[in-house]
């Protein structure tokens, strides 16, 4: 997996699962793996995808004694970012205005005074940057 690559693009749905667990875990066993998903197959299923997606470049592993604890390979933001740029590129024919949009549309009972001052912040910002550059 490349630097750029988005990240779960080309997973089923259980190597995205057990992906999806190691970020929430941060570092965990097979075990702990196992324990964090829905419908869980057996371990020696988990430990075989840990093994796929490990080649694959998703995740990595340390050992710690006797047991392998693995971790992911990307860090948490640079995949965020990663995973939003191909769905904004994919799905809003890569316009954020029309990204943001759509997630203020999905939750607007969600937002507390605080995110909507947080958001007009960052588009100021977006604003004051784009000035200096001259754009």
């Amino acid at each position: 997996m490349k630097k750029s690559d988005p990240i779960h693009l080309e997973l089923s749905r259980r190597e995205r699962q057990i992906v999806d667990a190691v970020y929430r875990l941060g570092r965990a066993t097979a075990a702990e793996i196992t324990a964090n998903l829905p419908d869980p197959p057996t371990s020696t299923a988990v430990r075989t995808t840990l093994r796929i997606l490990e080649d694959k470049g998703y995740i990595k592993h340390e050992l710690d004694g006797v047991r392998f604890v693995y971790m992911p390979r990307q860090p948490h933001e640079q995949a965020r970012k990663s995973a939003l740029s191909h769905v904004v590129s994919t799905f809003f024919n890569g316009s954020p205005e029309q990204a943001m949009a759509t997630l203020i549309d999905l939750s607007p009972d969600k937002l507390r005074e605080a995110d909507l001052d947080r958001m007009q912040q960052l588009i100021d910002q977006a604003r004051k940057d784009k000035s200096r550059r001259g754009s």
